[in-house]
Order: structure tokens, then C-alpha cells, then sequence
């Protein structure tokens, strides 16, 4: 068969490709995320009775902007990372501003603390099961993206499954803003960026496992 015959037979009945299927994969695996993390959420720990009262003040949307922010920049980054050759670029930065804003917040409050609240402002009352559980609220989501990622065709594949991982931490984290009782900066920047880091971390090591194509 002459190659010109070739591709004609290979292009027959070929049905467009849609240039939005990659972002509704992403889409469809986030709220995956949010249900499984809402669903081991309300069993497991349930919500805050003062949730209205608590959404009132700034200080919990501050909160919750540190997760939404690294959840926005590592849909980006993954989305990116699951096609061969794309560069993450500015995304990088993305990545980097929450957690350098949020450090900085911190520290500053801390420096302005008195000396003998400084540890309770770090510490809270729940820093032993915090980031454990934002890692657990993230089991879900990781199964999920993981997933969507595993269909396309990534190439890097620890960091695909490390910003996967950190995806579905955040949204672990804020699935957890729901329950958590802790409003100190100095708390969530150290024990909320923990328990994203810790799925991230288990992303990079199944990558070479589970992203193979």
C-alpha cells in the first residue's frame, strides 16, 4: 500500500478531538475530590457548630485562600505536566506565592506575639492530628487525578504525581476549613502545608508506579 493510501485509510471516519477534554477531565476529577473529601469529612469528623459565625470573620477566608491558591496553581501545573513537553513556566510562581505570602504572615505574627504565646499560636491544640488528617481527606482525591493523569501522557512522571498530590491535598485542606478549630496563622501556615505536603509526597513515589503509559 502506497503511503498516501495509507494515512487516507488511517484518516477515515476520524471524529474530532475536543480542545476542552483535558480541562473536563481535571474538572470532573476536583469534584471527585471534594465529594470524597466531604463524604469522609461529615462521618469522620463532622463540621464546626460555629461555621456561620466563623464565616463571618476574614480570618477564615484568609485561611481558606492559602489552600484555593495552591489548589488553582496545581491543577495548572498537573494539567501541564500530564502532556509530554509542556513547561510549567510562571506556574512555578503560582506554586511558590501561597506558601511564601502565608510564611510570611505567620512570622510576622509571630514576632509581634509576646514571647509566651508564640508556641501556642504555632502549636494550637490540634497540631498532632491536623496534617493527618487534611492527608487522609486527600486519599480520595489522589485515587482521582492520579487517575486523569494516568490516561493522558506525562513524562516527568514524579513531579506529575507530586503536584497531583498536592491538588488533592488541597483540597483535602479545604474540605477541612470546615472542622478545623484552629484560626492561627502560624498553625495552618505550618500544619496545613504539612498535610498538603504529606500526599504530595506519596504522589512523587507512586508516579513511577502507577503514571507508566
Amino acid at each position: 500500500m502506497r503511503t498516501d493510501n495509507l494515512i487516507a485509510a488511517l484518516a477515515t471516519d476520524v471524529a474530532p478531538v475536543d480542545p476542552r477534554s483535558v480541562e473536563r477531565r481535571f474538572i470532573y476529577a476536583v469534584l471527585c475530590a471534594a465529594c470524597g473529601a466531604l463524604l469522609l469529612l461529615l462521618p469522620l469528623y463532622g463540621v464546626r457548630a460555629d461555621l456561620p459565625a466563623l464565616m463571618a470573620r476574614p480570618v477564615f477566608w484568609v485561611k481558606v485562600a492559602f489552600p484555593l491558591a495552591l489548589a488553582c496553581a496545581a491543577i495548572l501545573a498537573t494539567a501541564r505536566l500530564s502532556r509530554p513537553g509542556a513547561r510549567l513556566g510562571r506556574v512555578w510562581t503560582g506554586l511558590a506565592a501561597p506558601v511564601a505570602l502565608t510564611s510570611i504572615g505567620a512570622l510576622a505574627v509571630l514576632w509581634f506575639a509576646p514571647h509566651e504565646a508564640r508556641l501556642a499560636l504555632l502549636m494550637g491544640h490540634t497540631w498532632r492530628t491536623c496534617s493527618l488528617n487534611i492527608a487522609l481527606l486527600s486519599v480520595p482525591g489522589l485515587v482521582a487525578i492520579l487517575a486523569v493523569v494516568r490516561s493522558l501522557a506525562p513524562t516527568r512522571l514524579p513531579l506529575a504525581g507530586a503536584t497531583a498530590g498536592l491538588l488533592a491535598g488541597a483540597v483535602g485542606a479545604l474540605a477541612y476549613c470546615l472542622r478545623c478549630p484552629e484560626t492561627s496563622m502560624p498553625f495552618w501556615a505550618t500544619w496545613y502545608l504539612l498535610g498538603m505536603a504529606i500526599p504530595a509526597v506519596v504522589g512523587a513515589l507512586l508516579g513511577r508506579l502507577v503514571l507508566r503509559w
